[in-house]
């Protein structure tokens, strides 16, 4: 009888200690998630489309004067 409650003290002694080293392991906390990228690439081609327009508007005004003054009926 004593060998058998020595097993069962045994058995709940490595039950508690099994269940204390994976405790903080089950528990522990997710880590926190990747911040947001900087640029998606929205914000890139945004940029990239405003130069474009903005060097077209800065080539119809360098250009109309010389159209303007051409001695071709273009309308």
């Amino acid at each position: 009888m004593a060998r058998a409650l020595s097993f069962g003290l045994m058995a709940v002694i490595a039950a508690v200690a099994f269940d204390l080293a994976l405790t903080p392991v089950v528990r522990a906390v997710s880590p926190a998630p990747a911040p947001a990228p900087t640029s998606d690439g929205v914000s890139v081609d945004q940029g990239i489309a405003y130069l474009l327009m903005l060097v077209a508007l800065v080539l119809t005004y360098l250009i109309h004067p010389l159209d303007a003054s051409s001695p071709y009926k273009l309308f």
